[in-house]
């Protein structure tokens, strides 16, 4: 993949648009305009795409940086925005479908798997839930709607006013069926219908395994989307790793005449009588261009690349609503295949006590591509990625030293717990890399490794995020921080929104 070093001097060329970051919605909105014609300039500090989306390669075994439940790869409708995004620079991705999303390991032996058929997967749920089969439905057929509602529509900027008129007139039911939904939580449909107290808890770990807050603080439109694409879609993994999906994008990009520059870290984004007119490099590179993208956190863009300067008011209420989610102590293992018992699932949830579902490592996240993909690790041995959530200032202020030994122990009592559902899993370690939130910070440039914003309190579903225009003309916003909010397929969708205004601002 192509690109040039990076200079040292001033520059003259001059870009339709600079993102500064490579994460999936950096690319998806560089790739969506370069197709359109735009000249585009992709800054990327570290040496390869991706962000928290890439891979690394230790010992034989290539692991993903981030979760491997991928969601987008659908070959239908119109969420399937990783296919879309592919399609658009004309690169293609291999995929594995999964049969199942998660397998669930929860408190007072509540053991049950999620499948790709949804019915198979009600039924499964009904028979823990006798009681609350017809709940169950309501619920879940709700969340339906929602996805009925967004698949029946091209998913592109709500900041523009001619699309949303344009897809009102063409699908009315669908958009007003969304703006129904749009000030509501899950929590707040799932009680309609469910009463009991322990179903209540499970909603709330299956709306906590990707929003990281339980069912009353995640908005309904994101939720509707999970719990049915997962069944429509599916979720699909790609062949070679998560990384293959940004190294394709690049590609892509590159193919489609515009530029991707790596170990480019920008340090400043420049302005002029009050527009963002370009971007200064830590090297004293300067780059120009017509509008700017930060892939970078919110918090990160207005705190530290646009230097010395009061919060816009936007900026303060969006921060009054919303607080940096945990980071997460992560193990990236290689383990003997016989480790893993016949018919093993992919994503595992364990939990052990319902009351610390939120706190730091009460949930354990489990994914183990290789079950997928098995070229991913040598032969005879598979890969297993765990994580759960940490705070940074739990890993700050001690000696290197103290350091590897928190790690270690960390380290320890994931494995513990693990052995619980893999048993042998110690004696069958292989290789074994220990991440902490000080890791996701160094590496992937997120302020204390968060993974993008969660709600102070609750709030009206989705009403309180902010799009990807800014309060500073010329500057654009994409990523986890900006609508719709975290998750892959999400970031993806934040990208198609972006690079739509930016292509309707530029006349493209």
């Amino acid at each position: 993949m192509a690109v040039a070093s990076t200079p040292t001097s001033p520059q003259t060329d001059n870009f339709d648009v600079i993102v500064i970051g490579s994460g999936i919605g950096g690319l998806v909105t560089a790739t969506q305009l370069a197709a359109k014609g735009a000249k585009v300039l992709v800054l990327e500090s570290y040496t390869i795409p991706g962000g928290s989306s890439g891979s690394f390669e230790r010992n034989g075994y290539c692991f993903d940086q981030g979760a491997s439940m991928i969601f987008g790869f659908g070959d239908k409708g119109t969420t399937n925005l990783l296919t879309r995004a592919l399609d658009a620079v004309k690169v293609h991705l291999e995929t594995a479908p999964d049969p199942v999303q998660i397998h669930y390991h929860l408190p007072d032996g509540l053991d049950l798997e999620v499948h790709r058929n949804y019915e198979k997967f009600l039924q499964e749920l009904g028979s823990r839930f006798p009681h609350e089969r017809e709940g169950i439905r309501q619920f879940y057929d709700e969340c339906w709607k929602v996805f009925n509602c967004l698949n029946a529509m091209p998913l592109l900027s709500l900041e523009e006013p001619r699309y949303l008129m344009q897809v009102f007139f063409q699908h009315p039911l669908a958009c007003l069926g969304l703006v129904k939904y749009l000030p509501l939580n899950a929590g707040d449909i799932a009680r309609k219908y469910i009463k009991d107290p322990a179903l209540l808890k499970f909603i709330d770990i299956e709306c906590y395994c990707w929003s990281v807050v339980p069912a009353e603080m995640t908005p309904m439109i994101n939720a509707g989307m999970v719990f049915s694409d997962r069944h429509y879609g599916g979720i699909n993994y790609p062949k070679g790793g998560v990384g293959q999906i940004a190294k394709k994008l690049a590609e892509g990009l590159v193919n489609a005449g515009s530029t991707i520059r790596y170990q480019s870290r920008v340090d400043k984004i420049i302005t002029e009588k009050g527009r963002a007119v370009g971007v200064k490099l830590t090297t004293g590179a300067e780059y120009r261009a017509k509008r700017i993208v930060s892939n970078a956190t919110r918090w990160d863009t207005f705190d530290k690349l646009l230097g010395d300067r009061q919060l816009p008011q936007k900026e303060e209420t969006w921060r009054s609503r919303y607080r940096k989610s945990p980071s997460f102590i992560s193990l990236h293992l290689g383990v003997e295949a016989g480790v893993l018992p016949p018919d093993s699932a992919c994503h595992h949830i364990v939990l052990d006590q319902w009351q610390k579902m939120e706190e730091p490592e009460g949930t354990i996240f489990v994914s183990i591509p290789t079950l997928l993909d098995p070229s991913l690790a040598p032969d005879g041995y598979h890969i297993i990625h765990t994580f759960t959530p940490s705070w940074i200032k739990d890993w700050e202020g001690m000696s290197s030293e103290e350091y590897e030994e928190k790690k270690e122990e960390a380290a320890g009592r994931i494995i513990d717990r693990l052995e619980e559902i893999f048993p042998g899993l110690d004696a069958g370690l292989d290789y074994m890399e220990v991440g902490t939130p000080r890791s996701h910070r160094r590496f992937l440039n997120r302020v204390d490794g968060t993974y993008g914003p969660i709600p102070r309190r609750k709030l009206l579903g989705l009403l309180g995020m902010p799009f990807n225009r800014t309060s500073i003309p010329g500057l654009y916003c994409v990523g986890d921080s900006t609508f719709p909010g975290q998750g892959l397929n999400a970031v993806a969708f934040s990208g198609f929104a972006c690079a739509h205004r930016i292509g309707v601002d530029l006349g493209l």
